[in-house]
Formats: structure tokens, C-alpha cells, sequence
């Protein structure tokens, strides 16, 4: 059998050398910029391919080197430089087999915006030149003195953040709004372009061409990129790790000198440009850029560091080989030959690259969802769930498929779908107990909260935190100047009215307005009243005996009260305390008055309460009455905001709990926590395929 002849533009290249010891040499395929690492036995077959004939290589290989090679290799070999393209077609099938490969290559319209939709690049500039030009300029920055003062500059910023860490985190929180998140999107810009920077300007250091740079968009997401591919003529893995890595160290140095600059530049706009700058930076590098699970620059490092050129793609392969030895004991040799703990790690990288990966699809695939209108969301939702979750999952099934008479005939099959079907029981079938766990409230079964009614100045306070108050005491005595005034100028004016009504006889025109006089005096009368009754707000006097709590702990007398300002609650005397909270309606099925609970404060320095449930409402809540358990402030329940409301997502109903005993005296008016219910029975996945259906139909609304 003649062999198809290699391409003349192709370059064959010195590598590394292979963990195993032996060397390595690269493939260049210039038209495409592709790189391919091949082994020892593939250059030996490639330095005897004018023999011409597979089985005269191999005897030629197996008499001259160590390496003892058959027929079969060589044609594995070339079976391999034919699907990368690497020989010339030959002349009687050349045509018709590249006319069927553009064929293949040409989708039809949906699927080329399928793809597209998915992930795509769109090159900008070809700055290969102007690297060569400025590469001396930022040489600077690849010295051992420039790291120095920036490892230099990181301490001395951080020392600085941890004294000034308060100012730090309240600049953090006014950032969130709509000019910050602005400033924010401009500096993310500007880091991901020094980024991209950084991996051109050093690979152009070793030598290596910089074809392109550009924009990436996966799921419509855009992300910089600098087409490096050039770095696989370098021999020394050492170089291709500081390429790789130079991207975040690039972010590291922004950050570096950026947190220097705000701990010790005045408050202005240049502090909080650099704020914005240092914190973009940090959280860009270590919350997404040093993840080794998607294919950024964490796992092009490992990768490097490893020595692992394909480490997804050859993990994921050794991770399917051993998840069918797992399941079928096939007795198949793994894809790759690795030391027994290598071959652990790479089987458990995978595993949580493919649950992270798992996370991140899905929660893109929600984006996309909400981010268009219903009917193409649901598409588009679909769309991200098959191609990065399902089609995986597909083409394993296939590869069982092509194995399904060994699989039928091993033992270990059976006893998986033994263990299978018993999982599927215990999950599908099995009532499991568990419990339900909301966040609550604890409080007195009757309180009174005291605010001040509008703008006012304490003239008095009487009691201190925790002191008894008798019924119809004064608890605290305000000063509202306007109805001072008002009252004022109404005593005044009823005193006018009364002089005149008293000698309106002594004159004519005085008695002509008799009548009009005595009903000005009675209204001024109501009105003085009415005054005097809202005088008497500003004194509140105490329904019921009880202990005063929550005193603001700036209250004091002479100080002013803005209006609503809440100033202490009063706990009557003797009263049962109870906690109350709001759950959705699977929930509300679990549990009936009388189930036994327990409350947990979230400060976690009291005991636990025993608690039962007493009541369940009937009626959902059209709203949220207790802030403190809505998400936005930490607790459980969903909600929305509608003026000064808390509308709930989802139908909610109140829940109280009755408690057994307090076991001290308690210190304050309410206490926030978590309430555990035991519910009943259950099968553990019943209840999410229950909340899945549920959801697919109303958002599908079939």
C-alpha cells in the first residue's frame, strides 16, 4: 500500500520532553496555525515515510531503534496525520474527498447560528508589529526590581486596607448603583485589555508571533482573547507558563498598586477611580481568570505546570474509561497508561470540572432565559441544556451502545442495576423523615413598639433598658415645636374670640355678629382640642404593664427625632412568647399544628427552644409583613418590592409556634433565626420532581 505523500508547508519542530523521559517534537500547520505534539514512534515513522510501504517502515523502525513496531501502528499513525489533515489528498480520491469534507463543513442555516449562538471569535487587530515595536518600552516590567516594588507596594496596601477597613467596605457598598456599576463595566474594560496585553507582550518576548487579538463570545458573553498558539514552538514549559500565567499576574500588578494608591491617596474621585480598579482586578483574577475548570488561564497554568497539553479532554477520556469499569468491569486498557495516584487526581479533576461546569451551564442557561421573552427563553433554555449537558451525556450512551454486548455479559452490570434500582426505591418510593428549615422570628405574644410621630425633641425619658413600667405611665415626654406654636396661636385667638363675644352687647355692629362669634369661639375650641390630643401622642402613656426593650441606644434627652423613628417596645408583663414565619405551600402540606420544632437565634449564644406548631393560616399573605426573613435581608422568603411592600414570588402562608419554655429572661423585643420543623415523610426526590413539573407548567402554560 502506497502512502498519500506529507504536505511541504507543514514544520516539524523539536519539542519537550514527555513525562516519561522521552522526546517530543510539534507539528506546525502554518495555513491553519495549528500545533500537534507527536511521540518517538510517530517521528520515526515520519522520518521513513519515502520508504512508502507501512510494513517496511515498521521493519525498518523495529531493526534500527529499540521501539518494536507492527504493520497495524504504522497505519494508526497514518490514520491519524489524515484526519488532522497533515498529507496531501491523493489524486484519484482528492477531490471527491474534499468536496465531501466542505460539504460536511457547510451546515445548514440553523445550525451555523446554533454554533454561533454558543460560541464564537471575532479577531480585531493583528498587533504582531506593534508588539516588536513597544516590546523594549514594557521591558521594564519584566524586571526583578519591578517585582520587588510591587510585592513592596501589595504589603504596604494591604496593611493600609486592614486599618482603614471600614472605610474600605462602606465605599464598596455606595458603589452599587448605577454610576458604579458604570465605573465598574469601564474598568473591567480597561483590566481584560492590560490582560490580553500582558499574554501577547510576553510571548513576544520568547520569540513567538502574535497572529491576532479580539473578542470571544460564549453565549452571547463577550471575553477578550489573544490567539498564543505560537507558544507550542517553545520547548521550555517554564516559557509557556509565564505566557499562560502572564495574563494574571498582569491583574495582580493592577491590583497591587491600585490598592496602594487608594489606602493612601484623599477622599475624591482619583481614590475612588482606583478603588473601582483594585477591586475589579481581584475579584476578575480569582473569582473566573484562576479557575482550572472552563478553559481560562487557570487551566491553561495547570495545564503548563503539569505538562499536559489537552488535560480536559484526556482527564474526561480516563474519567468516562474508569466510570464504565466502575459500572461494568469491561477489562478495557484506560486511554492512557499514568501511575495509579496521577490517574486518581485526573479522574477526580474531571468529575469536578463536569459538576462546576454542571453550575455554570445551568445557572447561563437561567440568564438566557430571563434575559428574552417567554417563548424564546424557554428555546433557548433547551438549547443550552442539550448542547452542554445532554449531548455529553449522549454520546456515552453511544459508546455503551458500541459495547453493549460486553456490557450484557458482565456480572458487574447486573449488580449496577441492582444498585440502580435500589437507589431509585430509596429516592422515588421511600418515605425519608425530614424537616423543613426557614428563617423566623421570636417574639412576645403581645407588644407595644413606641415611635415618635413626627419630627420631635426628647424633653424626658424616664426609664432605662429593661426597667418596669406601670400602666398608664408616661413613658417618654417629646417636643414638637409646630404644635407648640399651633397651640400657641390657637389659645391666643380664642381668647380675641371670647373678649369679643362677651361685650359684642355694647355695641350695635358687635351684636350683628353675635352667632358668628360664639360658633368662631366653639371651633376654635374643637381645634385647640385637637391640638391638645396630638400633644398628648408626644407623651405616650403605657396600655399595659410591662418591661421596656430595644431603647435606642442613642437616646438621650435634647435630641431630635426624625419622624416614625422607633424608640423602644414595650413587652407586657407575663405575655407568651411565640415565633412566626411564612412558608410556601409544599411546605404547608409537610406539617399540621401540634409537629414538634425547634428555633435556633442566628447569634447562636442562646439555647435551643422547644417549639409546636400552633397555627397555620388558611389564606395566603398577599405580603411579606416581616422584613427581616425576606432574601434581600438575608432570610427565605422571595419577594419583590412594590413601593414600601414585600410582595412574596410565590403563594406563602403564616405559620406560629407556640414555646415551651423560655429559658431566661430575654433582653430584647424580637430575636431572628432559624426554625427546623420535623415534617412528615417523604420520598427524597418526589417533592423536586413535584416542584419541577409544577414550574414547567406554568411557564410553559400548558
Amino acid at each position: 500500500m502506497a502512502l498519500p505523500a506529507l504536505r511541504e508547508e507543514i514544520d516539524l519542530m523539536p519539542g519537550p520532553a514527555l513525562a516519561d523521559g522521552q522526546p517530543s517534537w510539534t507539528l506546525h500547520d502554518p495555513a491553519r496555525n495549528l500545533f500537534f505534539r507527536i511521540d518517538w514512534p510517530t517521528f520515526e515513522v515520519m522520518q521513513r515515510w519515502w520508504m512508502d510501504e507501512p510494513q517496511a517502515i515498521a521493519a525498518d523502525i523495529s531493526q534500527h531503534t529499540t521501539l518494536q513496531m507492527s504493520e497495524p501502528d504504522v497505519l494508526g499513525v497514518v490514520e491519524f496525520l489524515q484526519r488532522h489533515q497533515i498529507l496531501k489528498p491523493d489524486a484519484a480520491q482528492g477531490s471527491s474527498r474534499m468536496a465531501q469534507r466542505a460539504e460536511a463543513m457547510q451546515a445548514s442555516w440553523y445550525k451555523w447560528l446554533l454554533h454561533h449562538y454558543l460560541f464564537f471569535r471575532v479577531p480585531l487587530i493583528r498587533p504582531d508589529a506593534w508588539l516588536g515595536r513597544w516590546a523594549g518600552v514594557v521591558s521594564i516590567f519584566y524586571t526583578s526590581s519591578f517585582a520587588w516594588l510591587t510585592l513592596l507596594a501589595l504589603g504596604w496596601g494591604l496593611s493600609n486596607v486592614m486599618r482603614q477597613w471600614d472605610a474600605f467596605a462602606a465605599q464598596m457598598v455606595d458603589l452599587f448603583s448605577w454610576s458604579g456599576l458604570l465605573a465598574y463595566g469601564v474598568a473591567l474594560f480597561a483590566v481584560k485589555l492590560l490582560h490580553e496585553l500582558g499574554h501577547a507582550f510576553t510571548a513576544k518576548r520568547f520569540g513567538c508571533r502574535v497572529p491576532t487579538m479580539g473578542v470571544a463570545f460564549l453565549v452571547m458573553w463577550p471575553m477578550a482573547y489573544t490567539d498564543t498558539n505560537e507558544t507550542w514552538r517553545l520547548t521550555d514549559r517554564r516559557q509557556r507558563l509565564k505566557v499562560a500565567s502572564a495574563g494574571i499576574v498582569t491583574e495582580l500588578v493592577i491590583a497591587a498598586w491600585a490598592t496602594l494608591a487608594w489606602s493612601v491617596l484623599p477622599e475624591g474621585n482619583l481614590r475612588a477611580a482606583f478603588f473601582v480598579l483594585a477591586t475589579t482586578s481581584w475579584i476578575a483574577t480569582l473569582a473566573i481568570n484562576a479557575s482550572p475548570f472552563m478553559r481560562f488561564d487557570g487551566y491553561f497554568i495547570l495545564s503548563d505546570a503539569l505538562d499536559m497539553p489537552n488535560l480536559h479532554e484526556r482527564s474526561f477520556a480516563l474519567a468516562r474509561w474508569k466510570l464504565r469499569e466502575w459500572l461494568f468491569h469491561l477489562k478495557e486498557d484506560p486511554p492512557e497508561f499514568f501511575s495509579a495516584g496521577i490517574q486518581r487526581a485526573m479522574v477526580a479533576f474531571a468529575w469536578l470540572t463536569w459538576i462546576y461546569r454542571l453550575v455554570v451551564f445551568i445557572g447561563i442557561a437561567v440568564l438566557v432565559y430571563h434575559f428574552f421573552f417567554k417563548a424564546l427563553g424557554i428555546f433557548l433554555f433547551l438549547v443550552e441544556i442539550a448542547w452542554f449537558i445532554a449531548w455529553p451525556i449522549r454520546n456515552e450512551l453511544k459508546a455503551w451502545w458500541v459495547r453493549r454486548h460486553a456490557i450484557a455479559r458482565s456480572l458487574r452490570t447486573a449488580l449496577s442495576l441492582l444498585a440502580l434500582a435500589a437507589m431509585f426505591v430509596a429516592l422515588m418510593v421511600v418515605p425519608w423523615p425530614g424537616r423543613i428549615e426557614a428563617s423566623a422570628m421570636l417574639k412576645p405574644a403581645e407588644s407595644w413598639p413606641i415611635f415618635a410621630p413626627s419630627g420631635a425633641m426628647v424633653m424626658e425619658l424616664g426609664y432605662k433598658e429593661g426597667d418596669r413600667v406601670e400602666q398608664g405611665a408616661t413613658v417618654v415626654r417629646l417636643y414638637a415645636p409646630d404644635l407648640a406654636v399651633r397651640k400657641a396661636a390657637l389659645q391666643v385667638r380664642l381668647e380675641a374670640q371670647r373678649w369679643q363675644s362677651v361685650n359684642s352687647g355694647f355695641d350695635p355692629e358687635w351684636r350683628k355678629r353675635m352667632l358668628v362669634n360664639r360658633d368662631s369661639v366653639e371651633t376654635l375650641r374643637s381645634e385647640l382640642a385637637g391640638v391638645q390630643t396630638e400633644i398628648l401622642q408626644f407623651a405616650p402613656l403605657a396600655p399595659y404593664a410591662g418591661h421596656l426593650r430595644d431603647i435606642h441606644p442613642d437616646l438621650h434627652q435634647g435630641q431630635w427625632l426624625a419622624g416614625k423613628e422607633k424608640l423602644a417596645t414595650l413587652v407586657r408583663e407575663g405575655t407568651p412568647w411565640l415565633v412566626e414565619t411564612w412558608l410556601d405551600e409544599e411546605s404547608i402540606a409537610r406539617i399540621s399544628v401540634g409537629d414538634r420544632a425547634v428555633f435556633i437565634q442566628d447569634s447562636g449564644a442562646a439555647p435551643l427552644l422547644e417549639l409546636k406548631v400552633s397555627s397555620i393560616d388558611k389564606d395566603a399573605s398577599r405580603q411579606l409583613p416581616r422584613r427581616e426573613l425576606a432574601s434581600v435581608s438575608g432570610g427565605h422568603v422571595l419577594t419583590r418590592a412594590e413601593g414600601d411592600k414585600l410582595i412574596p414570588e410565590r403563594s406563602i402562608y403564616r405559620v406560629a409556634f407556640s414555646v415551651a419554655e423560655l429559658p431566661q429572661r430575654l433582653s430584647q423585643s424580637q430575636f431572628r433565626g432559624k426554625v427546623l420543623v420535623e415534617a412528615r415523610p417523604e420520598p427524597a426526590l418526589w417533592r423536586h420532581f413535584r416542584h419541577a413539573a409544577s414550574v414547567l407548567v406554568r411557564e410553559t402554560g400548558f
